[in-house]
């Protein structure tokens, strides 16, 4: 095993799994899609485990979006998405009895990642 972020050979492993869905966008649904994760800001902030969030768009033509997400560990990121609340924010629909919205991406793939290494300014 690698050492995490911050550690050194007498320190506990910390070891944070990043997971990326890349998701494709068709153009102009980029928007929607932006404003929807802004409704849902926060949602996973109280997650065991959740380190951070950031949703990429891309300054070219191609239509992958990422949304990238990092955790303390695998299995705080499938506790999360087992849970109720991923369920509820990633069903589609606006609340109870509200009409189901179509999906804004075509398609998406979800990429795992350990951090080996994390450059520090200064």
């Amino acid at each position: 095993m690698e050492l995490g972020p911050g550690t050194s050979g007498d320190q506990d492993l910390v070891m944070t799994v990043v997971k990326i869905n890349a998701m494709t966008v068709p153009i102009g649904n980029g928007d929607e899609l932006a404003r929807r994760f802004a409704n849902r800001a926060g949602a996973v902030d109280g997650a065991d485990g959740f380190e951070g969030f950031e949703l990429l768009r891309p300054l070219d033509d191609r239509p992958i979006w990422l949304v990238v997400t990092r955790w303390r560990d695998e299995a705080s990121f499938e506790a999360w998405v087992s849970s109720p609340a991923f369920g509820h924010g990633h069903r589609g629909d606006r609340g109870e009895g509200a009409p189901e919205r179509a999906p804004v991406a075509t398609d998406s793939e979800v990429w795992s990642y350990d951090v080996v290494e994390l450059g520090r300014d200064g």
